[in-house]
Formats: C-alpha cells, sequence, structure tokens
C-alpha cells in the first residue's frame, strides 16, 4: 500500500499518466468488471468543482433536491417516495453546514440529522448553459473519448447518506469522476440480476431497479438476495470507476458533502436495448392507462413528468426495431468487404444516455440514435488488463487480491444439485422454486400477501412485474425483430 501511495505521488509530481488515451480506452473496452484508475484527473479543472467553487460559479440558479429520510427500512427509498425542494447551492451549503441554523429558506422544514439531499442526474450541458467554457472542464478525452467533456456530462451533489436505489442502466457503459468527499459503490453483475428482484416499477427510462435494499435486505420477502455476490469499492476524489454494461449499483455519500460527474458511454450493442426499452415503455403506458388511478400508487418516476401517447411510443418502437435492422445490414456489408470479425464498438456521436422527452410528441423518437450509418469505432480488446497502483479492480467483498489484481476466491458453488434451481422468471417478492425432478413450480409466499394458499390477490403492478421482466422483455424484443425481418 505505501509503495502505491508513492508512485501515485511520483506520478502526478512527474505530470505523468499512466495511461495514453488509447490505452485507456482499450483498458475500458476490455474490462468486464468495475475498476478503478487512479492518477488519471490530476490536472483536470473540473477537480475543482468543490461545492464552494460551483455555488459562486453558479450564483443564484435554482436546483431540485431530492430530500429522503436516514432510516434503516427494509425497503428501498425510491424516487417516488421523496419531497423535493428548489434551492440554491449557497443554501444547500448554509443547511449541510448548519450556520446559520436554516429557520426560513428552502431547507427549514428538514433537520439535518433526519434528512439528507441530493441533487442528482443534472445535465451540465443544462446547468452550464451561461457558463459553456467551462464544458473543456471535463477531459473525457484522457480515456479515448475524444470531443467529449462536460456537455455530454451530468453532476451529482449529496449530503451524508444521499444515495441512488440499486439498480442497472439500461445502455452504455458509465465512466464516474469523484470530485469531493467519498460515495460507496456496491456493484452486483448481471449473472445476479435474478437475486435482486428486478422491476419497472417505478418506471423509468432506461432504469431497471430492484425491490430489495441491499444496505439492509429483507431476506424472507427476498430470500435469493443472499446469493448476490456484492462489489464493494469506495470512491475517493480524483478517481475515476469504470461501471461495465447492465451491472447493478446503490450508490451511497459517506461524507458531509460529495460531488460526482460522469458520463454513459454508448455501446454498439445499444441498438437492441432501445428495443427493449421501447417495448416497456409501450406496455406499461398501455396496461397503466386503462386503470383507475391511485393516489398510492406511484408507477411513474417523477423524471419521467408524465406518460407519451401510445402512438407516441409505437412510434418510437417501430423506429427502434428499423434503425436496428438497417445498422445490422451495414454492420455486416462492413464486415464482409473488410474481413473483419464483428466486435463491441462505441458510437461517436450521440453518446450520453438519452431519455424520452415528454410533452413531445416525437422527440422520445428522436432521441434514439436515428442514423443507421453511424460509424462505429472499433478497439481492439487487450489479453491481459494492466492492473497495479493506478488501475484497480473491484472485488466481491470474500475475495482476496494479491499484489498483482489477481482474485482468488474462497467462494462455494452458488447452488449444489441437491437444492434445485430457482425460476429465474420468478417475479414480485414471490419465491417460487422448480423441483429438480419434476419441473414443477413450488409458490413460497403469496405475491400480494394473502394469507391463505388457495387466495391470491394479484394486483397491476404484479402482472407488470411478469410481463416487464428483462428476459420476458428480451424474448419479445427478438420475436419482433424476426418477425420484421421476414
Amino acid at each position: 500500500m505505501k509503495s502505491s501511495l508513492v508512485l501515485s505521488a511520483k506520478l502526478r509530481n512527474e505530470c505523468v499518466k499512466p495511461f495514453t488515451p488509447e490505452q485507456a480506452k482499450e483498458i475500458v473496452m476490455s474490462l468486464q468488471n468495475p475498476a478503478v484508475f487512479c492518477n488519471m484527473t490530476f490536472d483536470w479543472p473540473a477537480l475543482h468543482w468543490n461545492v464552494s467553487y460551483l455555488a459562486e460559479l453558479l450564483a443564484e440558479k435554482k436546483i431540485p433536491f431530492r430530500m429522503g429520510t436516514k432510516n434503516m427500512d427494509t425497503a428501498p427509498l425510491f424516487e417516488t417516495e421523496c419531497s423535493y425542494v428548489a434551492a440554491t447551492l449557497e443554501e444547500f451549503l448554509a443547511w449541510s453546514r448548519r450556520h446559520p441554523p436554516c429557520s426560513s429558506g428552502p431547507f427549514s422544514g428538514y433537520d439535518l440529522c433526519k434528512y439528507w439531499t441530493y441533487a442528482d442526474y443534472k445535465y451540465i450541458v443544462k446547468l452550464f448553459e451561461d457558463n459553456s467554457e467551462h464544458f473543456q472542464d471535463v477531459r473525457w478525452s484522457d480515456f479515448g473519448f475524444f470531443g467529449r467533456n462536460g456537455r455530454e456530462s451530468t453532476l451529482w451533489i449529496g449530503s451524508a447518506g444521499a444515495n441512488t436505489p440499486c439498480h442497472l442502466d439500461s445502455y452504455g457503459c458509465n465512466l464516474v469522476l469523484q470530485v469531493q468527499g467519498r460515495k460507496r459503490w456496491h456493484l452486483y453483475p448481471p449473472e445476479d440480476s435474478s437475486f435482486l428482484y428486478p422491476t419497472r416499477i417505478p418506471y423509468e427510462e432506461s432504469s431497471v431497479f430492484s425491490k430489495v435494499n441491499v444496505i439492509n435486505p429483507n431476506l424472507e420477502s427476498f430470500p435469493r438476495f443472499k446469493k448476490a455476490q456484492a462489489h464493494v469499492v469506495t470512491l475517493d476524489p480524483g478517481q475515476v470507476l469504470f461501471v461495465p454494461r447492465h451491472w447493478w449499483h446503490y450508490v451511497e455519500s459517506i461524507d458531509p458533502i460529495t460531488v460526482s460527474i460522469n458520463s454513459w458511454i454508448e455501446l454498439d450493442s445499444d441498438h437492441e436495448a432501445r428495443i427493449e426499452e421501447a417495448i416497456t415503455r409501450t406496455l406499461i403506458g398501455a396496461i397503466k392507462s386503462t386503470e383507475k388511478p391511485s393516489a398510492s400508487d406511484c408507477w411513474l418516476n417523477p423524471t419521467e413528468v408524465e406518460m407519451t401517447s401510445y402512438e407516441t411510443n409505437l412510434q418510437y418502437l417501430n423506429g427502434a426495431v428499423s434503425t436496428y435492422l438497417q445498422h445490422q445490414k451495414t454492420s455486416k456489408t462492413e464486415h464482409r468487404d473488410t474481413g473483419t470479425p464483428e466486435t463491441e464498438g462505441i458510437l461517436p456521436d450521440k453518446c450520453k444516455r438519452i431519455k424520452v422527452q415528454v410533452n413531445a410528441e416525437l422527440e422520445g423518437f428522436k432521441s434514439m440514435p436515428s442514423d443507421p450509418h453511424l460509424t462505429i469505432i472499433k478497439t481492439k480488446k487487450l489479453k491481459q488488463i494492466p492492473f497495479g497502483p493506478s488501475l484497480f479492480q473491484v472485488l466481491p467483498q470474500d475475495w482476496e487480491t494479491n499484489p498483482t489484481g489477481e482474485a482468488e476466491s474462497d467462494c462455494t458453488d452458488i447452488l449444489n444439485e441437491d437444492e434445485g434451481h430457482f425460476g429465474e422468471l420468478d417475479c414480485g417478492g414471490k419465491t417460487s422454486i422448480i423441483n429438480s425432478s419434476s419441473g414443477a413450480l413450488v409458490d413460497h409466499k403469496n405475491p400480494c400477501g394473502g394469507t391463505s394458499s388457495t387466495q391470491t390477490s394479484i394486483c397491476t403492478n404484479d402482472l407488470l412485474d411478469c410481463v416487464l421482466n428483462p428476459q420476458v422483455i428480451s424474448l419479445i424484443a427478438h420475436l419482433l425483430l424476426e418477425k420484421a425481418s421476414v
């Protein structure tokens, strides 16, 4: 550890970065697990973006803050259950520092000991619309993504305890720079999805939430979660975390004030993901629009504002399918002409994570990459990742690593032959086990809390948890593509 710190200090003093942009990009495109880059951002002006600096820069600009309670509830605190205030960063600073006492103002009703606050997912391009020269403070070009800066990034500002519920992002991979304070990341691989009980309620385009509070799980309701393998890391200022595609993550601020900047790198494989998201949006909109509204059923995330019309959603779906098929056709032609194998690539344009916008009939359709002839940047994958002081992998909690960064696991197999196997398409909080010998589905818990095994109460959200299960949506997407290809 001491030698790593000495080497890091030496690199900074000599103004030498451990990887060239080309090398960093090759590493990003080769990594299959989360990893942390060190000594890559010491000359970024964005490292000066602490809240005091931003408060002066943004002056009286009001920013929406999400307010959450500091409790140990076993249920996740989704955004639909939070309250919201609009405040300046100066007002946020005064509240977080408790001086002067906030007897008035937007945070006056929130005790710092009982609440946390989060200005999350703020597009820098909108936040800095009057300070566009500061886009260049963020230099993703050091990771090989030339032309990418603050314009394609988002800003996150929070107090201690502020968190993002466990979820996965449907599109792309993620690079996260920690600027101020520390954040703790709990990450889970895509193969653990069935252990995390995925749900699309509340609905937000491109986010699949987990029903489990991964910090304080209810194992009686979600028994499979104990088989999930957490990869935990605390991200320090100046470090950059790489989050691979479809990795689940729960993120929590552990210092009084935290600031981070991220950018989603859109991948070639996102063409199919956009079809799946369009199917999800079309189905949930169609089903929920026929249901009698209920004040207790907050199914639409605040980021969505309102659901777009069925006609718009269907047009978005048709556009996604057409773009995918045209991209496949173009890609195959290019590979046939060049004789190169098909590999994962990065879309050079429209690379940030884009949500469907409401109140604009066709904007949701236009938000997807509509040009099927976009050139895909192919990057060769490394056979061996250069782990060391400037790049370390985020390991499972019960794994140990040697100085070379190679992990050794003392884990046993998740399931043995006598346990049977869990039904991967199980929905809601119900535990279903498929008996290995007979294949029969055995229900161990009523999905809606009924006390009798012969009496059930299936609600719309239970149905949606099954219909919108990512594996079901993936199957529907493949069937639609087969139909459209004929």
